[in-house]
């Protein structure tokens, strides 16, 4: 185990070295990785759209649905961005950690992220959402807004095999893909670092014999 966490270690090294000499000024970088963000979270709102509920185009609501892909794509990137850098700095401790249980529990904490990038879908959803409709001229109470959403999430969590709960978790997914990124991240260089060291036990037992 002690082999795999080096080669894991080592791995977040060298990809984290690579960032920083590619990254350039942040004057530069974080607007750029603002407007990535943007448009990842817009992607993956139509592609929920249209894969989970397509007839919401069919209604006059579809011009409510355009509209809402602005607060998604600008909030989305928000916490997108700050949480990039929360995890650039969460890698730097891991990697200065003495102790295997101390790297791992950094690392770690992106989960806290994933857990609150769900309930930012929430707030994102609630807000923008309320936020056109002050734009459409017909104001909706945003505390009734967030008792919808709150309702279809705790709804989705007892029932998640119902047709409409399928989809909103379906959809609630795709919506967390730009916040995953850090988490899923972390799981490929595991992974690779296992088939790394088995790999490497594989071909040294070929050797002896």
């Amino acid at each position: 185990m002690n082999e795999i966490i080096s080669i894991w270690r080592e791995s977040l090294h060298s990809a984290l070295n690579l960032y920083e000499r590619k990254r350039g000024s942040l004057l530069i970088f974080t607007p750029l990785l603002f407007i990535f963000f943007i448009i990842l979270n817009v992607s993956c709102y139509w592609w929920a759209i249209y894969t989970a509920f397509p007839h919401y185009m069919l209604t006059h609501e579809a011009s409510h649905y355009i509209k809402l892909q602005i607060p998604v794509g600008f909030l989305g990137a928000l916490f997108d961005s700050l949480s990039f850098f929360v995890t650039i700095w969460i890698i730097k401790r891991a990697l200065v950690s003495q102790k295997t249980y101390e790297y791992i529990f950094h690392l770690s904490l992106d989960l806290i992220i994933a857990l609150l990038a769900t309930m930012w879908v929430l707030f994102v959803f609630t807000v923008g959402g309320w936020i056109i409709s002050l734009w459409e001229n017909a104001p909706e109470v945003l505390s009734s807004r967030g008792v919808k959403y709150t309702n279809r999430a705790v709804q989705a969590i007892q029932d998640p095999t119902g047709r409409e709960n399928i989809k909103n978790i379906y959809f609630g997914i795709i919506m967390g893909v730009s916040a995953a990124l850090p988490t899923s991240l972390h799981i490929f260089m595991f992974f690779y670092s296992v088939f790394k060291k088995t790999a490497k036990a594989f071909f040294s037992s070929k050797k002896e014999t």
